[in-house]
């Protein structure tokens, strides 16, 4: 697992394999924005297999351990 945490936009984006393709993705599922207060975007490949997850407003919704692992961008 690897994660990434752009400061400038406050973007996640919670690699659940070391490395992922933008061509591998094939489908992203958007959460409700409403219900969660923001939006948090689910990416699976082609098996249907959840490979990331991009997280918006990170400083709000990750746990601050997170965001302190995370490879700043």
């Amino acid at each position: 697992m690897r994660i990434t945490l752009d400061k400038i936009t406050d973007m996640a984006y919670i690699f659940l394999e070391n490395t992922i393709k933008s061509s591998e993705v094939k489908k992203t599922y958007t959460c409700d924005p409403f219900e969660i207060d923001g939006e948090i975007n689910l990416d699976f490949n082609s098996n249907g297999v959840l490979v990331g997850i991009e997280v918006s407003s990170a400083s709000k919704k990750l746990p601050k351990i997170i965001l302190e692992l995370a490879e700043i961008l």
